[in-house]
């Protein structure tokens, strides 16, 4: 056959068509991509394409993208992108080319579009069919996203991430010489990285497809093969295969051919076949079956088992997974076989086999046997038979016993797998075993075997001692033994005691023995022993079986006892005249009953025996004993005697033997003084000395010229004479005398003084220059120069001191005397008191007496040290369980001895048994008095030491105190606490004991508390007494009930910690009761459906129910039985006969068994109904208990049905809800027992009945039945017991809860007892306490009272206790029943309780500006509870409590204090509580004292205004502490440097305190002025000083231009031009002005505005006939300017009526002065004691006072007063002369010439009325009309403060209701409440305001208007 060959020729022809010819348009949200078409033309061949926009070529970016069809793609919008867009199209054939229309793109604005967008696809690739051999081919993808510069694009092939053939930015994959290999799904994945956006995907699949000639009759490629058939055979076929073949035949005729489609499918082949496998039973099994296949196929599973399908629907347990596995659940033996997975698709068929296997645990061994060992003892043969393995060999059995009940456990843990029996050896006599196995494979543990039969090990003795046995000396007499029991397992029975035995240790001789019968007694007190003797002791428990080993002996002496007989020959002779020597040998040996510690030495005075000295001898033991007293008074008669002691105490004393000291020197005789001093002779008088040392024979009296010995003369006289004349001296000569006693024993010490004869001695002077060095914590060395002697020499010197409170108010106390010493310069002065503040001064005595004392030195402060003592009265209570309450008394502040703030405490404490495990605690609050110590072990002794520490260190230790905390209920619980279930309802528990360090206190015994899981609301409780108990049967369970259970031990406080976790125990099972509310809901003519409840007690698990029914008439024993699962609850019985009654029978089963059948009747009929309800319900009275009561009833009518069960329901009034009591009580009772009620509570109840067609109505309801009353059940809660008085306490409880009172609570009982002392519970306190109940513990050792009152009552207090004792106190509550439980204990310590009242007639007394004194009573005796440890003084400023209080302690029962430190002048409130011990009493009533007045505080501001060059304003402020009453001001100035070589200082007073400012006059220009200003209450406080400089001020206007003054007939007018501008424009302008009358300048008018040049005022605001001369000057905000040059000076005298001319007015004088001369001539004759002063000729003139006012800006007007103004004046000359004189105040004459002449045209004698308002009114109230009124015209004031030559003094007097008549006087006194001026200058003025009545002046006017 030939091969048809053909071959294709194409011709192509370039051409190009036209675009269309339309615009187009295209609309984009922003952020969204633009996709741009292509034009549609027609081309051949395709024409290149180029986008252009606006003229502009459009380059591929990262944001645009031209894909493969010539779209343009614009991602992520912008507004900017919006515009027309076209292309140009080149055909590269013909070189035509074409533009085409315009496409339009706008960007709309999308308000929702976020910054971010998810990735999207918007080119996706296409699916690509390649040709093989093509050189490439490319697939495009592009995606739009927001950022757009996030975004990246890759490509997968079948899942495999590729990286070649990208570009344009990842869009385009290009696969180069596509294959085969090649072929595949494509996916195109875009993500925006950073963000959580899901990325993109987009698919295509690509092929490659082949037209090569694959087989012809020329052609041969491996593989293809044609057939003669003409068809195509493959083989093998590949993958790539797939695709178009065609067939092509051709003849010469013709030619034809054909196309077929091949697919290829991948074979389908198991990859991953089942594995064989071991499966546990009941786990699951999984066979894979893991297969490959073409994804174009679909594969079929199909398992099966031996050759046999398996199918999963029949069969939950066995599942076919989606990948084939087959799953099996819940595997067991059944499921051992092979498995075979056939696999069936299109793309081949599959199958393989695997096998699976279950094992299992091991089957219990059989027939376990136990016997006793007949070879060996202690041991116990078991056998078994082997048992089933599980399918897997047995690798080793275990062996579990139980002794005595105890929980199972491991006693053999490997026994070999080829075992049937094996021997349990090391078991314990007198105790039971059960025994059981198991077995053990690959699996695990099997179950254990069917336990054996209790068998019991022999007993035997006990097989080792009691352990522990500690014997300690009790008394001289007596060992205490201790022991602990043997351990448990060597009992080898139960104990019945121990035998204690001893001996004389070393000693052969026989033990001497003591029974202890009670196992429980693990303690003896062996008595009647021989004092301080050693012992060996031994003991030994024993049991049924005899007597077991003794313990290995302990030795022990008895304690030491006092000897019994005193030293012998004992010898006391006197050594000298203070010493005697002892000579004694010891007691005999046995009688000193201990270690010899030492003698002692005694001696006393015969006179006075209670005065006894006693020296300590060591033991000296050989040789004789002896020993010296010394120190003794000499020449005294002594007893002396010895005795021996031992650590216990002090034997008999040794016969007293009277003994004499010697006799020595006297001392120096007393008092000596000289009289009758005389030229030639003087008398000299002593007395006897103290110390006499002897018998006084005489005395000796010596003298000689002081400083000549060669002329001492002696005599000696009599033991009578106690005065001599010494004559024959020397006049006007020192002598020194001495005066000594004579005894035996020789003269005694001198006592010598000088004296001058002739000249009596004075009083010595004063010490001088005192100087303080070498100051040290407790002395310092005081230098200084002794004063005048006195003519004698100086035998004492004394200095005072004021300690720690510096003050001239504080008082001086004696520190230190040194005598003898009279040529001193130099005291060391002892015993100071560290960081104490001291001042000294110092006197000197002579034989006259003291001098006066010294300056005081300056003040020092010792240094720093450590405090010398610790605080005391230290005392420790019980304060709980776990903590001590520490009292003391603080160190008072004299010991503090260093900075009061660094002063503190540090307490030391550590247990009693373990004193190297000190813990320490700091108290830094010196003040603090107790101290609380937590978080101690209960029921321990702790000892505790104090000592109070500062800046340097620590001070001593306190004595040691012991304390022990309460005993508290146990911290932790029971361990390894077990259950077991014995039987169905019975639990044995084993425990062990709480831990010792838990125990905190005596175990009395245990609580087991359990309760039905589930089923109890609340546990149940079994108590076991005693600790030695340490297991319990509980019995009375429910049956097949889990328990939780758990073990606490209590003490005599209360319960312990519950064990924890809860042991869960399950009871046995048992058969189970019968089913309940069995009844008949269908009953027909031949059958009967029959519903059923499980049983209330299953007592296991219910595995099915037997129904049995017969014929009522029928045989008893003839039943059809039927049995049904456990699921079950209901059954139909058939073909029974109509009309008739059938007996039916249910139980229930369970493992052990069928329980206990419940019967009902039943009738085949139809007519039934439901039953009547009971009737006639009764509660007998005599059945109704606390707890329960009784309900009888007659049931009603049945309805033709038998009823089947009664309900009863109970309802407690008055508003409780009916609730159900039970719903299964027998269809046969007509009574019921209802239990579980409350006491004292009153219940209605009610009935009904149900058959079977359903429920009775309710019964009617009985009368309202109340329950008995019970006890309470709980005790009174939050019982305290708080100290009240010293002898009682207060009790204060709450009462129970309502509901567990369970009756009428008629009141609470207090049990009381006292406890023994803390410090004395030994060791043995823990074991002497019997471990019985609580309450007889208490009633046996304590009595009781009992409170009756009402039930309300919450407080009582137990009185007439005993001081110093612990009580102990429980309360209950009782009713009629009985008491409830007893409280828990609380304890109290009686005899300290806080004072009860305040303390009494607290006064409070000023001293100082500074201190309080504060005086009181103490509390009233009975109300003090105790010692008054101090008092605390609270004080406060009266109106500013919180802040200023402040509190003082004082630690001296002293009732005065003083307060110092106070602001002075305030009212303080004191209020004083006192304290002891126990605590602060309640403080007194406050009360009120005020401190005096002091200085006052500097004045709080000084500040200047209104400065020209001449005046100036100066003010200040009110002192911010006035300390009292301010009373006035003194204001001082100065020039800083003389002016003219004058210094002038300038002092002005002003009274009062509303005025505080001042106008000064007197400054010369320029000059700098230093100004001073105190306040003044009784005193002058400090200055506040300043300078201030006289103007004009830089940067001021210069001085005014060409002024001008005019005069009128009404008026003057000022004109002036301006001058310079200063640095700021000129703001206005004042005029000054000087009248001629005073020669100073001052302010005239101001605040003239700066646009004025003129300034015109009225003639009558000038005064008459004075001259005036006026300046102007500048003012800018720097200050006034240099004023002007005056002006001329002009008159102020208008026209003179005719009663101002010359002649008139000399007449009126004239007559004035006749007048005056009259009234004085009139008064001296009435002798008044007014004084006047005449003028100088000794004519009277009127007395004339005149007010003087100044415009000071606002400043009130000034006046001049004399009396009450200190005058200072000072005037010093650089060329030193001196001012001229002038008069003083008192002393000031005037001449007729000053007064009686006119002065500048005014007269004198006129007087002016004023109108003035009264003295109290205040500045601000003036009113215009009073600066209205006629102003005086004549200032004669100003007159001669012009004049420098004199002193100037005025007075106002008081104002009255009169005018005011005003005087110039010299000497009369001014009112008190006057302001007062004092000026001393020699030309110039200083003014002060006036009272408050004085007038102001009118603004802008000077002193003259």
């Amino acid at each position: 056959m030939g091969a048809l060959l053909q071959r294709k020729s194409e011709v192509q022809v370039a051409y190009m068509g036209n675009f269309m010819d339309t615009d187009q348009r295209k609309t984009v949200s922003q952020g969204h991509a633009a996709i741009l078409n292509l034009v549609p033309i027609v081309s051949c061949p395709r024409p290149q394409v180029t986008w252009f926009r606006e003229g502009h070529k459009i380059i591929p970016s990262g944001r645009i993208a031209i894909t493969l069809e010539n779209q343009l793609v614009i991602l992520d919008t912008k507004e900017s992108d919006a515009g027309a867009y076209y292309v140009q199209a080149v055909n590269e054939r013909n070189g035509e080319n074409k533009t085409s229309p315009f496409i339009h793109l706008s960007i709309a604005r999308d308000t929702g579009t976020h910054e971010a967008m998810a990735p999207v696809i918007v080119v996706a690739p296409g699916n690509r069919s390649v040709v093989a051999g093509s050189s490439e081919t490319t697939l495009e993808c592009i995606a739009n996203a927001r950022p757009v510069e996030e975004l990246s694009v890759h490509w997968k092939r079948n899942g495999v991430r590729l990286t070649s053939g990208l570009h344009s930015y990842g869009r385009r994959l290009t696969i180069s010489n596509p294959t085969s290999a090649d072929t595949g799904l494509y996916v195109c994945e875009a993500t925006l990285r950073g963000s959580a956006f899901e990325p993109a995907r987009a698919k295509a699949f690509l092929s490659i497809i082949g037209n090569l000639i694959l087989a012809s009759g020329s052609v041969r490629i491996p593989r293809f093969m044609l057939l003669e058939s003409g068809g195509l055979r493959i083989a093998p076929v590949f993958i790539q295969d797939a695709g178009n073949y065609t067939c092509y035949a051709a003849n010469t005729e013709a030619s034809v051919n054909a196309s077929a489609t091949l697919t290829v499918w991948n074979r389908t082949s198991i990859v991953h076949p089942p594995e064989d496998r071991v499966v546990i039973k009941g786990t699951t099994a999984t066979l894979c079956c893991g297969a490959t296949h073409d994804p174009r196929t679909s594969l079929r599973y199909v398992w099966k088992k031996d050759n046999v399908v398996i199918t999963p629907s029949s069969s939950s347990r066995i599942v076919v997974e989606k990948d084939g596995s087959l799953l099996i659940s819940q595997t067991w033996s059944g499921d051992i076989g092979d498995y075979t997975c056939e696999i069936v698709s299109e793309g081949g068929n599959d199958s393989r086999t695997a096998r699976l296997e279950v094992i299992e645990l091991p089957h219990p061994p059989q027939n376990l046997m136990a016997s006793l060992s007949p070879e060996r003892s202690h041991s116990v043969t078991l056998s078994w038979v082997r048992p089933f393995d599980g399918n897997s060999p047995v690798l080793y059995y275990i062996v579990q016993l139980s002794e005595n009940n105890s929980p199972w456990k491991v006693h053999l843990s490997n026994v070999g797998p080829e075992m049937t029996g094996v021997t349990v050896s090391g078991l314990t006599p007198a105790r039971t075993y059960q025994f059981r196995v198991c077995a053990v494979n690959q699996v695990g543990k099997g179950q254990y075997s069917t336990e054996t039969s209790r068998l019991m090990l022999p007993e035997e003795p006990p097989s080792a001692p009691p352990k522990n046995i500690v014997a300690s000396g009790r008394t001289n007499q007596s060992i205490m033994v201790q022991w602990q029991p043997p351990p448990e397992t060597e009992h080898n029975g139960v104990l019945r005691g121990y035998i204690l035995r001893y001996r004389l240790a070393g000693l052969p001789g026989e033990h001497q023995q003591r029974n202890i019968s009670s196992p429980e007694v693990n303690y003896c007190l062996v008595t009647d022993l021989i004092i301080w003797t050693q012992y060996e002791i031994q003991v030994a428990a024993y049991n049924g079986a005899g007597l077991g080993v003794f313990s290995r002996a302990v030795t022990e002496y008895t304690l030491q006892g006092v000897p019994t007989a005193p030293p012998q020959n004992v010898q006391a002779e006197a050594v000298n005249s203070t010493t005697v020597h002892f000579l004694w040998n010891p007691p005999p040996q046995q009688f000193i009953n201990g270690i010899n510690q030492g003698y002692k030495l005694l001696a006393w005075p015969a006179d006075a025996p209670e005065i006894v000295t006693v020296v300590t001898i060591a033991p000296d033991f050989h040789g004789i004993h002896h020993g010296y007293i010394t120190n003794l008074k000499k020449f005294t008669a002594y007893f002396t005697s010895v005795l021996c002691f031992t650590t216990p105490g002090d034997g008999p004393p040794s016969s007293p033997q009277l003994v004499w000291t010697h006799e020595d020197k006297p001392g120096a005789v007393g008092h000596l003084s000289f009289t009758e001093i005389l030229d030639t002779s003087l008398k000299v008088s002593w007395q006897e000395p103290l110390e006499r040392n002897g018998i006084i024979m005489g005395y000796q009296i010596s003298w000689e010229v002081y400083g000549k010995n060669d002329s001492r003369l002696t005599h000696t006289l009599n033991s009578t004479t106690h005065e001599y004349k010494i004559q024959g001296l020397s006049s006007l000569t020192t002598y020194t005398i001495d005066v000594a006693a004579v005894t035996a024993a020789g003269v005694g010490l001198t006592t010598s003084s000088t004296i001058s004869s002739g000249v009596p001695p004075d009083l010595p002077g004063a010490p001088s220059n005192l100087v303080i060095s070498n100051i040290s914590p407790r002395s310092a060395t005081l230098q200084f120069r002794p004063g005048y002697d006195g003519k004698t020499a100086i035998c004492k010197w004394i200095v005072e001191g004021q300690v720690g409170a510096i003050g001239d108010e504080e008082e001086w106390v004696t520190l230190y005397e040194e005598e003898n010493e009279p040529d001193a310069q130099t005291l060391e002065i002892p015993n100071l008191t560290p960081y104490t503040h001291y001042r000294f001064r110092m006197r000197q005595v002579n034989i006259v007496g003291p001098s006066p004392f010294s300056q005081s030195s300056r003040v020092i402060q010792t240094l720093q040290a450590p405090p010398d003592v610790a605080p005391t009265s230290i005392t420790v209570r019980t304060a709980s369980e776990t903590s001590l309450r520490l009292r003391w008394v603080p160190l008072p502040d004299s010991q503090y001895n260093g900075n009061p703030e660094s002063v503190g405490y540090r307490v030391k404490y550590w247990r009693s048994d373990q004193p190297s495990s000190a813990l320490a605690q700091v108290v830094n609050d010196r003040l603090e008095r107790e101290l609380t110590i937590e978080e101690l072990e209960e029921w321990t002794e702790y000892e505790l030491r104090m000592q109070a520490f500062n800046a340097i260190g620590a001070g001593p230790w306190s004595e040691l105190v012991r304390g022990r905390t309460r005993e508290s209920v146990p911290s932790a619980a029971p361990e390894n606490v077990s259950a077991e279930a014995v039987s169905s309802t019975q639990i044995l528990l084993t425990w062990a004991s709480v831990p010792e360090q838990d125990q905190n206190g005596l175990i009395l015994g245990y609580k087991i508390l359990y309760r039905a899981k589930d089923l109890d609301p609340e546990p149940r409780s079994h108590v076991v007494r005693g600790n030695h108990t340490q297991s319990a049967l509980l019995a009375g369970l429910r049956k097949f009930v889990v328990y939780e259970l758990q073990v606490l031990a209590f003490t005599r406080i209360g319960n312990g910690v519950p064990s924890s976790p809860l042991v869960l125990e399950r009871t046995k099972d048992d058969t189970p009761g019968p089913p309940v509310r069995l009844v008949f809901p269908e009953v027909r003519l031949t059958a009967v459906r029959i519903v059923w409840q499980p049983p209330e007690e299953p007592n296991g698990v219910i595995l099915g129910y037997q129904i049995a029914y017969r014929l009522a008439s029928g045989s008893p024993h003839t039943f059809t039985t039927v049995e049904v699962g456990a699921t079950v609850r209901q059954f139909t019985a058939t073909e029974l006969a109509p009309e008739s009654a059938y007996i039916f029978r249910l139980s229930a089963k369970t493992r052990q068994g069928w329980g206990e059948p419940l019967e009902a009747t039943v009738i085949t009929t139809e007519k039934r109904e439901r039953p009547a309800p009971p009737r006639e319900l009764l509660v007998p009275q005599a059945e109704v208990t606390a707890r329960s009561l009784r309900l009888q009833w007659v049931p009603g009518s049945d309805g033709a049905s038998p009823i089947r069960y009664f309900t009863v329901q109970v309802r407690d009034l008055p508003g409780g809800e009916w609730q159900t009591y039970s719903s299964s009580i027998s269809h046969e009772a007509t009574a019921c027992a209802v239990e579980r009620l409350r006491p004292f509570t009153s219940y209605k109840l009610r009935l009904k009945a149900t058959n079977d067609i359903g429920d009775s109505d309710f019964s009617a309801e009985t009368e309202a039945v109340t329950t008995l009353q019970d006890v309470p059940g709980e005790p009174p809660g939050s019982v305290s017991a708080t100290p009240h008085t010293t002898s009682s306490v207060l009790i204060q409880w709450q009462p129970p809860r309502d509901e567990s009172l369970n009756g009428l609570l008629q009141g609470y009982r207090i049990y009381y007892r006292e406890l023994e002392s803390e410090t004395g519970m030994g060791p043995e306190a823990k074991t002497l306490k019997s471990p019985s109940a609580l309450r007889a513990e208490l009633t046996a050792q304590s009595s009781f009272k009992t409170v009756n009152s009402s039930s309300t009552l919450t407080t009582y207090e137990l009185t007439h206790l005993k001081k110093y004792r612990r009580y102990e106190v429980i309360m209950t509550a009782y009713n009629i029943i009985g008491e409830s439980p007893a409280s828990v204990p609380v304890e109290v310590f009686v005899g300290e309780a806080a004072p009860a009242m305040a303390p009494q007639n607290v006064q409070v007394t000023p001293l100082t500006a500074s201190q309080l004194e504060v005086t009181w009573d103490p509390p009233p005796p009975e109300s003090q509870n105790g010692n008054i440890q101090g008092y605390k003084i609270y004080y406060w400023e009266a109106d500013s409590r919180n802040e200023t209080e402040k509190m003082k302690v004082l630690f001296l029962p002293e009732p005065v204090v003083k307060i110092k430190n106070l602001t002075s002048h305030t009212k303080y409130l004191v209020s004083i509580s006192a304290f002891n011990a126990a605590g602060d009493g309640p403080k007194s009533d406050p009360r009120q004292g005020r401190t005096h007045q002091a200085a006052p505080g500097p004045p709080s501001f000084l500040a200047f205004s209104e400065i020209t060059s001449t005046t100036l304003n100066v003010s200040w402020g009110e002192p911010s502490a006035a300390n009292g009453i301010l009373q006035g001001y003194r204001v001082v100035y100065e020039p800083l440097a003389p002016v003219q070589g004058v210094s002038k200082v300038v002092t002005v007073d002003v009274k009062g305190n509303w005025q505080r400012w001042l106008k000064v006059r007197d400054l010369t220009k320029g000059v700098t002025y230093f100004f001073r200003v105190q306040a003044r209450t009784i005193a002058y406080g400090p200055e506040l000083q300043a300078n201030v400089t006289a103007g004009p001020a830089e940067g001021s206007p210069g001085s005014p231009r060409n002024v001008l003054v005019t005069k009128s007939a009404s008026e003057l007018t000022l004109q002036w031009t301006e001058g310079h501008a200063g640095n700021t424009p000129t703001t206005g302008y004042v005029i000054e002005a000087r009248p001629s009358d005073e020669g100073l300048w001052d302010m005239f008018a101001k605040d003239i505005p700066r646009s004025a040049t003129s300034y015109t005022v009225g003639l009558d605001k000038l005064r008459q006939g004075v001259t005036y001369e006026f300046r102007v000057v500048a003012v800018n905000k720097a200050g006034f300017g240099e004023p002007s040059r005056p002006s001329t000076a002009v008159s102020a005298q208008a026209e003179v009526p005719f009663y101002e001319e010359w002649w008139f007015l000399l007449v009126m004088a004239l007559s004035s002065l006749l007048l005056v001369l009259l009234v004085v001539f009139a008064l001296v004759l009435h002798g008044q004691s007014k004084k006047y002063k005449n003028c100088g000729t000794g004519k009277g003139i009127s007395n004339m006072e005149e007010s003087v006012t100044l415009d000071n800006g606002g400043f009130a007007a000034l006046e001049l007063n004399s009396r009450h103004l200190n005058v200072k004046s000072t005037f010093s000359k650089k060329n030193g002369t001196r001012s001229p004189p002038r008069p003083s105040p008192g002393g000031l004459h005037y001449s007729d010439e000053d007064l009686c002449n006119k002065y500048n045209g005014a007269v004198l004698t006129e007087s002016v009325n004023l109108k003035e308002k009264s003295v109290d009114g205040s500045e601000s109230e003036a009113s215009d009309s009073d600066y209205e009124e006629a102003l005086p015209k004549h200032s004669f004031v100003n007159h001669y403060m012009s004049d420098p030559t004199y002193y100037n003094s005025w007075k106002r007097r008081p104002p009255a209701a009169a005018p005011h008549r005003y005087e110039a006087v010299a000497g009369a006194e001014s009112g008190p409440h006057l302001h007062t001026v004092i000026t001393t200058q020699s030309a110039g003025g200083v003014y002060t305001p006036a009272g408050p009545g004085a007038r102001a002046p009118l603004t802008g006017f000077s002193s003259f208007v």
